[in-house]
Protein backbone atom coordinates (compact mmCIF):
# COMPACT_ATOMS: atom_id res chain seq x y z
CA UNK A 1 0.00 0.00 0.00
CA UNK A 2 2.61 2.13 0.95
CA UNK A 3 4.82 1.75 -1.92
CA UNK A 4 1.91 2.07 -4.46
CA UNK A 5 1.50 5.88 -2.93
CA UNK A 6 5.43 6.48 -3.01
CA UNK A 7 5.42 5.37 -7.02
CA UNK A 8 1.64 7.25 -7.27
CA UNK A 9 3.15 10.05 -5.71
CA UNK A 10 6.57 10.09 -8.35
CA UNK A 11 4.54 9.69 -11.08
CA UNK A 12 2.80 12.92 -9.79
CA UNK A 13 5.84 14.85 -9.57
CA UNK A 14 7.46 13.32 -12.84
CA UNK A 15 4.41 14.25 -14.82
CA UNK A 16 4.68 18.35 -13.05
CA UNK A 17 7.74 18.22 -14.40
CA UNK A 18 6.98 17.42 -17.76
CA UNK A 19 4.34 19.72 -18.16
CA UNK A 20 6.40 22.53 -16.44
CA UNK A 21 9.12 22.04 -19.16
CA UNK A 22 7.07 21.62 -21.87
CA UNK A 23 4.78 25.05 -20.91
CA UNK A 24 8.34 27.04 -20.24
CA UNK A 25 9.70 26.01 -23.70
CA UNK A 26 6.82 26.63 -25.32
CA UNK A 27 6.66 30.28 -23.75
CA UNK A 28 10.34 30.35 -24.69
CA UNK A 29 9.31 29.77 -28.10
CA UNK A 30 6.11 31.82 -28.51
CA UNK A 31 8.03 34.88 -27.26
CA UNK A 32 11.13 34.37 -29.31
CA UNK A 33 9.07 34.32 -32.34
CA UNK A 34 6.60 37.18 -31.74
CA UNK A 35 9.68 39.27 -30.75
CA UNK A 36 11.16 38.55 -34.39
CA UNK A 37 8.35 40.37 -35.50
CA UNK A 38 9.99 43.69 -35.09
CA UNK A 39 13.10 43.50 -36.79
CA UNK A 40 10.92 41.53 -39.71
CA UNK A 41 9.25 45.16 -39.56
CA UNK A 42 12.21 46.44 -40.97
CA UNK A 43 12.79 43.90 -43.23
CA UNK A 44 9.35 44.37 -44.91
CA UNK A 45 9.46 48.36 -44.71
CA UNK A 46 13.01 47.33 -46.53
CA UNK A 47 11.67 45.73 -49.23
CA UNK A 48 8.83 48.38 -49.82
CA UNK A 49 11.64 50.77 -50.18
CA UNK A 50 13.10 48.97 -52.88
CA UNK A 51 10.16 48.21 -54.75
CA UNK A 52 8.98 52.16 -54.82
CA UNK A 53 12.64 53.03 -55.65
CA UNK A 54 12.79 50.41 -59.27
CA UNK A 55 8.88 51.39 -59.98
CA UNK A 56 9.72 54.97 -59.82
CA UNK A 57 12.80 53.67 -62.37
CA UNK A 58 10.99 51.80 -64.69
CA UNK A 59 7.25 51.68 -64.53
CA UNK A 60 6.72 48.62 -66.54
CA UNK A 61 7.72 46.23 -63.76
CA UNK A 62 5.33 42.88 -63.98
CA UNK A 63 3.66 42.51 -60.79
CA UNK A 64 2.59 38.38 -60.46
CA UNK A 65 -1.33 38.50 -60.80
CA UNK A 66 -2.50 35.66 -57.59
CA UNK A 67 -0.27 38.48 -54.90
CA UNK A 68 -0.52 41.79 -57.13
CA UNK A 69 -3.78 43.32 -55.04
CA UNK A 70 -1.69 42.34 -51.38
CA UNK A 71 1.57 43.68 -53.04
CA UNK A 72 -0.23 46.96 -54.56
CA UNK A 73 -2.13 47.15 -50.97
CA UNK A 74 1.15 47.51 -48.91
CA UNK A 75 3.28 49.27 -51.51
CA UNK A 76 0.57 51.97 -53.46
CA UNK A 77 -1.00 53.01 -49.72
CA UNK A 78 1.92 53.85 -48.07
CA UNK A 79 2.17 51.36 -45.58
CA UNK A 80 1.05 53.71 -42.77
CA UNK A 81 0.35 51.68 -40.34
CA UNK A 82 3.16 49.79 -40.14
CA UNK A 83 5.38 52.93 -40.48
CA UNK A 84 3.12 53.79 -37.32
CA UNK A 85 3.44 51.20 -35.27
CA UNK A 86 7.29 50.69 -36.15
CA UNK A 87 7.55 54.31 -35.31
CA UNK A 88 5.81 54.29 -32.08
CA UNK A 89 7.32 51.66 -30.53
CA UNK A 90 11.15 53.02 -31.88
CA UNK A 91 10.25 56.61 -30.08
CA UNK A 92 8.99 54.82 -27.03
CA UNK A 93 12.46 53.20 -26.81
CA UNK A 94 14.52 56.25 -27.20
CA UNK A 95 12.39 58.32 -24.32
CA UNK A 96 13.17 54.71 -22.18
CA UNK A 97 16.55 54.86 -22.95
CA UNK A 98 16.68 58.55 -21.95
CA UNK A 99 14.91 58.80 -18.91
CA UNK A 100 14.92 55.22 -17.53
CA UNK A 101 18.02 53.98 -15.78
CA UNK A 102 20.72 53.14 -16.05
CA UNK A 103 22.68 49.50 -16.23
CA UNK A 104 22.02 46.09 -17.72
CA UNK A 105 19.03 45.54 -16.66
CA UNK A 106 17.19 48.65 -17.54
CA UNK A 107 15.02 47.92 -20.34
CA UNK A 108 13.24 45.05 -18.47
CA UNK A 109 10.69 47.08 -16.51
CA UNK A 110 9.58 50.08 -18.86
CA UNK A 111 5.97 51.69 -18.59
CA UNK A 112 3.54 49.04 -20.05
CA UNK A 113 0.24 50.14 -22.12
CA UNK A 114 -2.89 48.24 -21.36
CA UNK A 115 -3.39 44.73 -22.19
CA UNK A 116 -5.92 44.61 -24.66
CA UNK A 117 -3.86 47.61 -25.75
CA UNK A 118 -0.54 45.37 -25.92
CA UNK A 119 -3.07 42.65 -27.75
CA UNK A 120 -4.27 45.37 -30.38
CA UNK A 121 -0.68 46.16 -31.36
CA UNK A 122 0.57 42.94 -31.40
CA UNK A 123 -1.99 41.30 -34.00
CA UNK A 124 -1.66 44.12 -36.05
CA UNK A 125 1.97 44.36 -36.52
CA UNK A 126 1.58 40.26 -36.91
CA UNK A 127 -0.97 40.46 -39.60
CA UNK A 128 0.98 43.88 -41.63
CA UNK A 129 4.34 41.60 -41.58
CA UNK A 130 2.98 38.27 -42.43
CA UNK A 131 1.14 39.79 -45.53
CA UNK A 132 3.75 41.92 -46.21
CA UNK A 133 6.55 39.69 -45.98
CA UNK A 134 4.45 36.82 -48.20
CA UNK A 135 3.85 39.51 -50.81
CA UNK A 136 7.14 40.83 -51.53
CA UNK A 137 7.98 37.33 -51.86
CA UNK A 138 5.59 36.43 -54.14
CA UNK A 139 6.95 39.54 -56.65
CA UNK A 140 10.39 38.61 -56.36
CA UNK A 141 11.31 41.68 -54.27
CA UNK A 142 14.80 40.70 -52.09
CA UNK A 143 17.94 42.75 -51.70
CA UNK A 144 19.33 44.85 -54.33
CA UNK A 145 22.93 46.77 -54.09
CA UNK A 146 21.65 50.60 -54.46
CA UNK A 147 25.71 52.28 -53.98
CA UNK A 148 27.78 52.35 -51.22
CA UNK A 149 26.99 50.38 -47.96
CA UNK A 150 26.82 52.42 -44.73
CA UNK A 151 30.13 51.82 -42.52
CA UNK A 152 31.13 48.83 -40.43
CA UNK A 153 30.55 51.20 -37.21
CA UNK A 154 27.55 52.26 -38.26
CA UNK A 155 26.03 49.05 -38.96
CA UNK A 156 27.02 47.67 -35.36
CA UNK A 157 25.74 50.80 -33.43
CA UNK A 158 22.45 50.36 -35.60
CA UNK A 159 22.46 46.82 -34.52
CA UNK A 160 22.33 47.27 -31.09
CA UNK A 161 19.37 49.93 -31.17
CA UNK A 162 17.65 47.31 -33.18
CA UNK A 163 18.19 44.93 -30.21
CA UNK A 164 16.82 47.60 -27.56
CA UNK A 165 14.26 48.29 -29.65
CA UNK A 166 13.65 44.53 -29.58
CA UNK A 167 13.80 43.88 -26.05
CA UNK A 168 11.68 46.88 -25.44
CA UNK A 169 8.72 45.82 -27.87
CA UNK A 170 8.85 42.67 -25.86
CA UNK A 171 9.21 43.95 -22.94
CA UNK A 172 6.17 46.17 -23.31
CA UNK A 173 3.94 44.41 -25.45
CA UNK A 174 4.94 40.74 -25.97
CA UNK A 175 5.78 39.63 -22.74
CA UNK A 176 2.49 40.93 -20.85
CA UNK A 177 0.12 38.92 -23.86
CA UNK A 178 2.60 35.97 -23.53
CA UNK A 179 2.44 35.58 -20.28
CA UNK A 180 -1.11 35.98 -19.13
CA UNK A 181 -2.16 33.69 -21.83
CA UNK A 182 -0.21 31.12 -20.44
CA UNK A 183 0.58 31.17 -16.77
CA UNK A 184 -2.09 33.86 -16.19
CA UNK A 185 0.22 37.03 -14.67
CA UNK A 186 3.50 38.44 -15.28
CA UNK A 187 6.59 36.68 -15.19
CA UNK A 188 10.02 37.21 -14.64
CA UNK A 189 12.21 37.17 -17.37
CA UNK A 190 15.06 34.69 -17.36
CA UNK A 191 19.14 34.77 -18.98
CA UNK A 192 17.89 31.74 -21.53
CA UNK A 193 14.76 33.93 -22.77
CA UNK A 194 17.63 36.75 -23.31
CA UNK A 195 20.27 34.93 -25.00
CA UNK A 196 17.52 32.67 -27.01
CA UNK A 197 15.79 36.30 -28.15
CA UNK A 198 19.67 37.97 -28.99
CA UNK A 199 21.05 34.60 -30.96
CA UNK A 200 17.32 34.92 -33.39
CA UNK A 201 18.29 38.54 -34.14
CA UNK A 202 22.16 37.74 -34.75
CA UNK A 203 20.61 35.26 -36.74
CA UNK A 204 18.52 37.07 -38.52
CA UNK A 205 21.12 39.60 -39.36
CA UNK A 206 23.72 37.37 -40.54
CA UNK A 207 21.03 35.81 -43.03
CA UNK A 208 19.11 39.32 -44.55
CA UNK A 209 18.69 41.95 -42.67
CA UNK A 210 22.38 42.96 -42.97
CA UNK A 211 22.01 43.44 -46.60
CA UNK A 212 18.45 44.61 -47.17
CA UNK A 213 17.99 46.79 -44.20
CA UNK A 214 20.17 49.41 -45.73
CA UNK A 215 17.93 50.04 -48.09
CA UNK A 216 15.74 52.46 -45.90
CA UNK A 217 18.38 54.79 -45.86
CA UNK A 218 19.50 54.33 -49.14
CA UNK A 219 16.57 54.61 -51.13
CA UNK A 220 16.16 58.49 -50.34
CA UNK A 221 19.33 59.40 -51.31
CA UNK A 222 19.86 58.06 -54.17
CA UNK A 223 16.28 59.68 -55.15
CA UNK A 224 18.11 62.55 -53.94
CA UNK A 225 20.21 62.27 -55.83
CA UNK A 226 18.75 61.05 -59.18
CA UNK A 227 16.57 64.31 -58.70
CA UNK A 228 13.43 62.07 -58.03
CA UNK A 229 10.63 63.18 -55.54
CA UNK A 230 11.82 62.00 -52.32
CA UNK A 231 8.04 60.53 -50.79
CA UNK A 232 6.98 60.60 -47.01
CA UNK A 233 7.51 56.44 -46.56
CA UNK A 234 10.94 57.21 -48.01
CA UNK A 235 11.30 59.98 -45.41
CA UNK A 236 10.03 57.93 -43.02
CA UNK A 237 11.94 54.76 -43.91
CA UNK A 238 15.61 57.02 -43.43
CA UNK A 239 14.01 58.35 -40.19
CA UNK A 240 13.60 55.23 -38.56
CA UNK A 241 17.11 53.94 -39.63
CA UNK A 242 19.04 56.81 -37.70
CA UNK A 243 16.64 56.48 -35.32
CA UNK A 244 17.39 53.06 -34.80
CA UNK A 245 21.19 54.32 -34.76
CA UNK A 246 20.55 57.18 -32.27
CA UNK A 247 19.17 54.34 -29.85
CA UNK A 248 21.98 52.08 -30.63
CA UNK A 249 24.34 55.05 -29.54
CA UNK A 250 22.23 56.01 -26.31
CA UNK A 251 23.14 52.18 -24.89
CA UNK A 252 26.43 52.61 -25.95
CA UNK A 253 27.23 55.99 -23.69
CA UNK A 254 24.87 54.54 -20.75
CA UNK A 255 26.62 51.46 -21.00
CA UNK A 256 29.73 53.51 -20.30
CA UNK A 257 28.11 55.62 -17.55
CA UNK A 258 27.17 52.43 -15.72
CA UNK A 259 30.65 51.23 -16.22
CA UNK A 260 31.77 54.57 -14.99
CA UNK A 261 29.46 54.20 -12.16
CA UNK A 262 30.66 50.80 -11.02
CA UNK A 263 34.18 51.36 -10.90
CA UNK A 264 33.83 54.78 -9.38
CA UNK A 265 31.87 52.43 -6.51
CA UNK A 266 34.31 50.45 -6.63
CA UNK A 267 36.92 52.82 -5.83
CA UNK A 268 35.24 54.57 -3.42
CA UNK A 269 35.07 51.84 -1.34
CA UNK A 270 38.79 50.41 -1.24
CA UNK A 271 39.64 54.52 -0.26
CA UNK A 272 36.78 54.13 2.27
CA UNK A 273 38.41 50.46 3.73
CA UNK A 274 41.94 51.41 3.33
CA UNK A 275 41.09 55.02 5.47
CA UNK A 276 39.45 52.66 8.40
CA UNK A 277 42.34 50.79 8.15
CA UNK A 278 44.95 53.59 9.09
CA UNK A 279 42.28 54.81 11.50
CA UNK A 280 42.21 51.48 13.14
CA UNK A 281 46.19 51.53 13.45
CA UNK A 282 46.31 54.98 14.89
CA UNK A 283 44.07 54.12 17.67
CA UNK A 284 46.22 51.03 18.35
CA UNK A 285 49.02 53.51 18.61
Amino acid sequence: MLENKMSSDNLQQYLRAEKKMLTESFHLLTVTLLCLLLPLSFLLLARLSIANYLLSLASDIAIPQPFSFVFSLFLYTNPTLLHALVSFVSLSTLVHGLTGRTGPTAVLSPARPGLHTAWILLCTLQVCVCLGIEASIAAGIESTNLGAERSLLCRLVFFLGLHETMRHWAGTIVRPVVDDTIYGGARAETWAERVVMASSLGGLWWWRLRDEVESLVMVAEMKRELGVGVGVADFVGWWLYYLTVTIGMVRVVRGLMWVGMVLLGRRRRRVEHNNGDSCGDEDKV
